[in-house]
């Protein structure tokens, strides 16, 4: 599993990251975590406000700042 997190590294995508990174870890998930902070990249996947996740490409959240037990049942 590909859980990506979008946005211009901000302090907010960094608590994104960390919060992905614990949920996955927690729910024993084989992943890796790409931050991907290219604003081309970020709009291609139609995303207009960060921080964002998606996972294996799919846009999951955008804008808000998930903790992981909200984020797991995102990534399951």
């Amino acid at each position: 599993m590909k859980i990506q997190i979008l946005g211009s590294g901000c302090l907010k995508c960094k608590k994104l990251a960390e919060a992905a990174e614990i949920a996955a870890k927690e729910l024993q998930l084989d992943y890796e975590i790409e931050k991907i902070t290219d604003i081309n990249q970020i709009l291609a996947f139609g995303v207009m406000i960060t921080p964002a996740l998606a996972v294996d490409g799919v846009v999951k959240v955008s804008g808000k700042v998930l903790n992981s037990d909200e984020i797991k049942g995102l990534i399951l």
